[in-house]
């Protein structure tokens, strides 16, 4: 008797989730045929690159990356019309820095990214002004990361960079915390 009292028990929950799904569906207002047509007829954006990461250090290093970067449609013949930001930090201990950037190029190939743009914000001496350079690779949940001061010390060690230079993506972010996303460039060839 316990047996049948189960399945009479969850064929009613299972009437009743039925029936609530249905009635949410019903008292849902139509969505206008213009809007799901316009979102599906938008050109894509030609590329970019969104996202925050920490990287994995084993000392504690606490160093985050953040990017919102793109390359609009109507540009895409040309990398260096990219727009954006995206800012980095460096802190172990209480000391380190952060600085801000103002995006002036960006490639993108399958999953791999590279942006540059001049520092617009800092706290580390000598780098506003400088151009840094960030390589992505967009993994899921284990991205890697290279920086253009990879070879020179810091970013204020950094001296005329062209634009859309970075290092391999040699770092990898921390776990749990890999979000990048790569929007590939598709150009005409």
């Amino acid at each position: 008797m316990k047996r049948r009292t189960k399945i009479v028990v969850l064929g009613t929950a299972l009437l009743l989730t039925a029936g609530a799904a249905s009635a949410a569906t019903a008292s849902d207002p139509p969505r206008p045929r213009e809007a799901a047509a316009s979102e599906a007829d938008r050109p894509r954006e030609a590329a970019a690159l969104t996202g925050t990461a920490k990287l994995y250090r084993s000392a504690g290093d606490d160093i985050t990356f953040s990017f919102d970067a793109h390359l609009t449609a109507k540009d895409k013949a040309d990398p260096m019309k990219a727009t954006g930001t995206f800012a980095f930090s460096h802190y172990q201990n209480g000391n380190g820095a952060r600085a801000e950037v103002a995006v002036d190029c960006l490639l993108t190939g399958g999953k791999v990214a590279v942006v540059s743009g001049i520092v617009t914000e800092s706290d580390l001496p000598g780098a506003e002004g400088k151009r840094v350079g960030v390589t992505v690779h967009d993994l899921g949940r284990h991205d890697r990361l290279g920086y253009s001061w990879a070879a020179t010390g810091t970013p204020a060690e950094t001296d005329g960079l062209p634009k859309c230079v970075s290092s391999a993506p040699f770092e990898k972010v921390a776990k749990g915390t890999g979000d990048f996303t790569v929007v590939p460039w598709q150009p005409e060839l």
